[in-house]
């Protein structure tokens, strides 16, 4: 599957500084690559970032089948149409476990691994509420307004309505529709039910950036990760949740750009 994009040329901060490599940064799920503009504008001091809209998001295409394996297989695909050499990937959540599939299942193919906020395990598929809240017909709403109102009978959150709402696109027509592929994600609940090949080790060097008070990760996926990742630097945000890039910006991007500059040291 061709995977749209949004590519963020390598912006050094001094004439003699060098691309650490092309970054890749994966989206969770409901998000898209709008999520990311802040960070991936940061990383493009370190190199060219790529932020892909996964399958069924953003401006990707829908299909019916939705799974890790098929997502790191679109991932391979669009590495090799762009000829991205050793590329570091960056993934957050849904986009994390795909990265982490990715390097399992790619041994000494990445030159270094960033994942934030969810552990190489099974995860259930607990977004009934954000289903339900994208699932009425739009038909005949005229604003974003009356929709986030009639989302809010099934998802009182604000922050996650805001946050699916930028998926949210006016037609020329002024009809609203989803850019998501509501009903293709909503068959499937097993997405993340033991994603990944049962023997799994990774040497590659990887930071995984966590939150500190997130439902995601628990201590017994703290020892899990420090098992599983040879070469790994793990950093917590205190208090924070599973949203990190966005509620604790400044701390977050401080723990990235140190990562990435001690890469450069050693580079």
């Amino acid at each position: 599957m061709k995977l749209s994009y949004k590519l963020y040329l390598f912006q050094p901060n001094s004439e003699n500084e060098k691309s650490l490599g092309d970054i890749i940064i994966l989206h969770g799920l409901f998000g898209s690559s709008k999520n990311w503009v802040t960070v991936a504008k940061f990383l493009s001091n370190f190199g060219s970032v790529y932020t892909v809209d996964q399958r069924n998001h953003g401006d990707s295409p829908h299909a019916t089948e939705h799974s890790i394996r098929l997502m790191s297989e679109d991932l391979e695909e669009f590495i090799l149409d762009h000829q991205i050499k050793n590329p570091i990937l960056f993934g957050h959540s849904m986009g994390g476990l795909v990265a982490m599939y990715f390097d399992f299942t790619h041994p000494g193919v990445l030159n270094a691994l960033v994942v934030q906020d969810i552990a190489p395990r099974s995860y259930p598929f607990a977004y009934d509420q954000e289903i339900q809240s994208m699932s009425f017909p739009l038909e005949g709403f005229t604003s974003r307004a009356d929709i986030d109102t009639e989302m809010a009978k099934f998802l009182p959150d604000t922050f996650i309505r805001q946050f699916l709402q930028m998926s949210l696109e006016r037609l020329d027509s002024g009809e609203y529709r989803w850019k998501l592929n509501v009903a293709g994600l909503n068959q499937a609940r097993r997405v993340f039910d033991h994603p990944f090949p049962e023997k799994i080790s990774s040497d590659t060097n990887t930071l995984f950036i966590l939150g500190g008070s997130s439902d995601y990760i628990t201590d017994s996926d703290k020892t899990l990760i420090q098992e599983i990742f040879s070469r790994l630097t793990m950093e917590s945000i205190l208090g924070g949740g599973h949203y990190i890039h966005y509620t604790h910006q400044a701390e977050y991007l401080g723990i990235l750009k140190n990562w990435f500059q001690s890469k450069i040291s050693n580079h």
